[in-house]
């Protein structure tokens, strides 16, 4: 488990303490599964998409982080922030 669970308290008399720790426990084991999911779906999505066009101008929308070979240039590219601007950039 990678997210701590709310701590065991068995002293609490008060059945209104009981009730609030209920709750805060129930929303806490919602939250830590959500978490789970969500990391789950993230681990699963491949660190880059690798594309192959004969030019780059032929990718409709290219997210950072792709890598594509570009047939006519016979490089590769990938697609990368340089401060304000987005673009194709040369790899090798």
């Amino acid at each position: 488990m990678r997210y701590p669970d709310l701590p065991l308290l068995f002293t609490l008399k008060d059945k209104e303490l009981q009730d609030l720790y209920n709750t805060v426990e129930k929303w806490g084991a919602a939250l830590i599964n959500e978490l789970d999911t969500r990391d789950t779906i993230v681990d699963k999505r491949p660190s880059t998409n690798i594309l192959v066009a004969v030019t780059v101008t032929q990718l409709q929308n290219p997210q950072k982080g792709d890598i594509a070979y570009s047939a006519s240039s016979g490089k590769y590219k990938g697609y990368v922030s340089l401060g304000s601007e987005t673009s194709w950039q040369n790899l090798n």
